[in-house]
């Protein structure tokens, strides 16, 4: 019988784990998807009374310090006769999506569908007097794409019991609010209207949290268990502070190496998530496939935004975007969808997607940077290649072997200005050898920028690598928020003296940072962005051989803007 007893609990355990793999499935396979940012703040768009409010154009209400009843008063103006679910569906199709997760109410409180716990939403206190999500359901089941709701489970700058940014220590702006306990919220509002969103709109796929403040774990416990009302959902990890969820979610950032579980990095094509009128930054159609690649090349998948205007049309910018990226994936989809990350340290033309079987395996090679001397090198592939031609086309292409690298034999012409795919098959197991740096025979360590990773922060994704020579460098370092990294081996440790290779027209400061080691620095102006200088910034000691990360990070205060080609670790001894 105990035996019989332990077998049934190892059964289960087993049959849990493949049901918890199979629900990750289609979101695997996916890998991009439509984040939609749509409320009330739409209508001010990021300006209150003739002033332009910094910062992120949903957080209006909590930033301009508005009073809730004047807030209010804005849904009495929302009419966006405009909208047409069916329309953004097709959009978010073109542009090979396959998910689509929408705000059903984002901080300020206000339900974007009609919802019975709360007459604040979209039916009852605006003249639309329509339920877009009900529509958007609806539309995203005839087209075939899955459905996720975005939902403020904490933050709910409406409700006397809502937290927000400061919560508890600090008082709500709005004085005439008579504030009640968090937890009479999460009873009243939080809890029934998540209920209801997972009750009435058909299959929902995802549960995306947001900003758990104030969340405690027996709250989260009660809110995860209307999960429950969507067999298969999958959710992500806002939903309270330790809460693991089914995957994270890098916000505005791509993380260097991914992650080591299910990811997903959720973007702006400018730089606010909701509607701003005046927000012209907008990254390029080429960035964002771009990016898309990268991401998928690291494992993860693509969660990029637009925010709806308060007629109810997504903005022309983001229309011509997403037709852009739809026309790179109708032809090079395949190599996104469905794809692993990368058996590549690191590959300074672009990046890889992998699909692997038991005896063979499909490399997509991205190629951003089409070699000018026709031969792209693909260093450490020791795999028997039986294979390689252009996605795009289907033209076959010739390659060599050198050592461990392959060395394939392309056109002229690059395919795709942007990112142009060779596909490579694989006949038996993959194997590569990692190009991280090592240290050398007279005990130098040089780490090249091609061969960084770069931590572009927040809003700013500038931060790059000028081109894939041997003079390449570390561009546009503009943001004081992002920092650069290596990743090394050590084979003799040591005292090891710290040089850069930088050019600056400004006095700037940084500091290195290993183990638990601070090395803090001063580059004087080199005479310009282009004047490079080899600079000595100290001494570190390495006490261990092995893989090492080192780290450059800007110091704020004084930060500007550096070019930097190389980082060198000479021995000291």
């Amino acid at each position: 019988m105990k035996r019989f007893i332990l077998f049934f609990f190892a059964l289960a355990t087993l049959l849990q784990l493949l049901a918890a793999e199979d629900h990750m499935a289609w979101w695997r396979e996916a890998r991009f998807g439509l984040f939609i940012h749509w409320g009330l703040y739409a209508i001010p768009a990021g300006e209150w009374q003739g002033e332009r409010i910094p910062g992120i154009s949903e957080w209006i209400m909590l930033r301009a310090q508005i009073p809730v009843a004047d807030y209010e008063a804005l849904a009495q103006q929302f009419n966006p006769i405009k909208y047409d679910a069916d329309a953004w569906v097709s959009l978010a199709k073109e542009a090979g999506m396959k998910y689509i997760v929408i705000t059903s109410k984002h901080h300020d409180g206000f339900a974007m569908y009609h919802s019975q716990v709360n007459p604040y939403n979209i039916v009852d206190a605006t003249p639309f007097d329509r339920d877009p999500l009900k529509e958007l359901a609806e539309a995203c089941k005839k087209h075939g794409l899955k459905l996720g709701f975005y939902h403020s489970q904490a933050q709910d700058w409406n409700h006397p019991g809502g937290s927000y940014r400061g919560y508890p220590k600090e008082p709500h702006w709005d004085k005439t609010m008579q504030r009640v306990p968090f937890e009479q919220y999460i009873e009243e509002k939080a809890y029934p209207q998540v209920k209801e969103i997972l009750s009435n709109y058909g299959d929902i796929a995802i549960m995306w949290w947001d900003t758990p403040m104030g969340m405690t774990e027996p709250m989260a416990e009660k809110l995860n268990t209307l999960l429950e009302l969507q067999p298969g959902i999958i959710a992500n990890n806002r939903l309270y502070g330790p809460w693991r969820g089914d995957f994270s979610t890098p916000e505005q950032h791509i993380p260097p190496t991914g992650l080591d579980y299910d990811w997903e990095t959720c973007m702006t094509m400018n730089t606010s998530w909701g509607y701003k009128w005046y927000d012209d930054d907008w990254k390029s159609t080429e960035t964002l496939i771009q990016y898309l690649a990268d991401i998928a090349s690291k494992g993860g998948n693509f969660l990029l935004n637009v925010g709806p205007t308060a007629e109810g049309e997504i903005p022309a910018p983001s229309i011509e975007r997403l037709k852009g990226i739809g026309a790179w994936m109708t032809v090079n989809g395949e190599s996104i969808y469905g794809t692993t990350a990368s058996p590549f340290f690191k590959l300074p033309w672009g990046r890889c997607t992998k699909k692997v079987d038991e005896n063979s395996a499909t490399l997509y090679l991205h190629v951003f940077d089409w070699p000018k001397n026709g031969k792209l090198p693909v260093a450490g592939l020791k795999s028997n290649v039986t294979s390689a031609r252009l996605l795009a086309d289907g033209q076959a292409l010739t390659w060599t072997t050198s050592d461990n690298d392959v060395i394939i034999n392309v056109p002229e012409q690059a395919p795709d200005a942007v990112n142009s795919v060779i596909v490579l098959d694989i006949d038996g197991v993959l194997d590569v050898e990692s190009n991280m740096p090592r240290q050398a025979e007279n005990g130098t360590i040089i780490l090249p920028a091609p061969l960084a990773f770069i931590h572009n922060r927040g809003y700013s994704m500038k931060t790059g690598v000028s081109d894939n020579s041997a003079s390449a460098y570390i561009t546009d370092w503009e943001s004081d928020r992002t920092y650069i990294e290596w990743i090394f081996e050590v084979l003799k440790p040591g005292t090891f003296q710290i040089i850069a290779e930088a050019a600056c027209d400004q006095k700037t400061e940084l500091t290195i940072k290993f183990e638990n080691q601070q090395v803090a620095a001063t580059i004087q102006s080199t005479g310009g962005p282009s004047a490079f200088e080899k600079i000595v910034l100290g001494e570190l000691m390495i006490k261990e051989s092995g893989q090492q990360v080192i780290q450059v990070n800007p110091v704020r205060e004084y930060w500007k803007p550096l070019n930097l080609r190389t980082l060198i670790l000479k021995s000291a001894q």
